[in-house]
């Protein structure tokens, strides 16, 4: 009996923290389907099959913001909610939510709990995490409530009052957890997304914030906050503003040149609007999604441009993707360190770990990788230039959600393969090798070093 016991024990099914994450996304973006593909999800006969729900709870969940149906038009108000709930609960983490409800149940949460949150929110250890999780919610609440006012109040000018508030929420939470779904297509006269504000300095302006604050993590936001008491910031936080406003000022700059005489996007707006226009698309290319320009009338080296943006993405433990600005932050200095003859990666005097850097290597190899595998299949699979196709893969696994017009026009193998690359680029490949593998061994012995010859 003891020996049959002790079997059971274990061969239960424990699951880690990366497969709870896995299995986690897995259930909502399923469940999500299922109530996308009813017939009170949709507008009129206007039937949705379920590979397009799937797709589209796909990118809602996983904050991408690819559609191939018009959220405006395509689904009804019930559908939209779903839609904007899916948004919430991938932008927060399902954890994080899951833990909201066992705070409001004043559940105790457990260990294991706590090393599922850990793995979730990017954090550093479990000391404090469940205070962390309090302010997470805080803030992110705070900053869509103050967005969903600011909004609101200013679509009453131009819709009735209950429309404009639906239309403030639904935009503040889609902006701040940078999942770039929009309702704008309601209007027949309207271009999709933000085309018809591309000189209104306000929508600009309360956009960019909602994006900027969804991107740069919530560790970021938490020591903003504390600044004017503590005076300080940490090493993470510095590198992610650092590099967040050097992409933004110089991708602003490098959109204006070459967009500037392009008379289907800067060329026909005023002084102010070539700016905003241009400040906007390198602020949305990062994460977002969103557009004050149409993406498939851009010169293609600004499209590639934007690649490279989109590759590059947000800050960590952010509603945002791509390989993360601290990644991208550790290869530029391992290239200026080996320029310079350094042994040591130094970013604001401090020396970044050789763990790191072999993490920040791995992490852009694999997802590069992937990426350029996705779009050599998508180039079988579908018709169309292959920069449109590279565009469309990039933004698809870095969960922007910024399109050339391609995902309208997917064969059903192109949108499976377009639904994977959004889920593995949200959950993350290290993440997911982990939950497909959490098993472990250490090596008990090393290899002799060796050399080879490089350049």
């Amino acid at each position: 009996m003891k020996i049959a016991a002790s079997l059971r024990k274990k061969m239960r099914f424990r699951p880690s923290p990366p497969q709870v994450m896995l299995f986690g996304f897995v259930v909502i973006i399923m469940v999500g389907a299922q109530l996308l593909s009813r017939p009170f999800a949709y507008t009129g006969d206007q039937q949705i099959s379920f590979l397009d729900a799937l797709f589209t709870s796909a990118s809602a969940a996983c904050v991408t913001g690819l559609t191939i149906l018009n959220t405006g038009t395509h689904f009804s108000t019930f559908g939209q909610v779903v839609v904007i709930i899916l948004v919430q609960i991938g932008g927060l983490g399902f954890m994080t939510m899951a833990t909201l409800f066992a705070l409001l149940f004043k559940k105790k949460i457990s260990f294991r709990e706590r090393l599922v949150l850990q793995e979730s929110m990017n954090y550093g250890s479990t000391e404090g995490i469940v205070k962390m999780v309090r302010k997470v919610l805080l803030y992110a609440l705070s900053i869509e409530l103050s967005g969903a006012v600011l909004l609101s109040g200013y679509f009453m000018i131009e819709m009735p009052v209950g429309q404009a508030l639906y239309f403030g929420v639904f935009h503040s939470i889609s902006f701040f957890n940078n999942a770039g779904f929009d309702l704008f297509g309601q209007f027949p006269e309207r271009a999709a997304s933000l085309i018809h504000y591309v000189e209104d300095p306000f929508v600009n302006i309360v956009s960019m914030l909602l994006i900027f604050f969804g991107g740069i993590g919530f560790i970021v936001i938490s020591e903003l906050l504390t600044y004017p008491k503590h005076k300080k910031f940490s090493l993470h936080s510095k590198v992610v503003l650092s590099v967040t406003g050097v992409l933004t000022f110089v991708g602003a700059v490098v959109i204006l040149l070459l967009e500037f005489s392009n008379p289907l996007t800067l060329q026909p707006l005023s002084g102010g609007g070539k700016v905003l226009g241009s400040l906007f698309q390198s602020v949305t290319a990062r994460s977002a999604g969103l557009s004050t320009l149409d993406p498939s009338l851009l010169r293609e080296v600004t499209q590639f441009f934007l690649i490279i943006l989109m590759f590059i993405g947000a800050g960590p433990g952010s509603t945002g993707g791509g390989i993360r600005v601290t990644t991208f932050a550790i290869l530029v200095g391992a290239m200026i360190a080996m320029i310079r003859g350094k042994e040591d990666i130094v970013l604001f005097r401090y020396r970044i770990a050789k763990q790191q850097i072999h993490q920040a290597i791995m992490l852009t190899m694999i997802s590069f990788a992937i990426i350029c595998s996705a779009a050599m299949v998508l180039s079988i699979t579908e018709t169309g230039s292959f920069l449109a196709i590279l565009f469309e893969a990039t933004s698809a696994y870095c969960t922007v959600g910024m399109s050339s017009g391609l995902s309208s026009h997917l064969s059903e193998a192109g949108k499976v393969i377009i639904i994977l690359l959004m889920f593995v680029g949200r959950l993350g490949p290290v993440t997911l090798a982990f939950a497909l593998n959490s098993r472990s061994k250490k090596e008990l012995y090393r290899f002799p070093e060796g050399k080879i010859t490089i350049g």
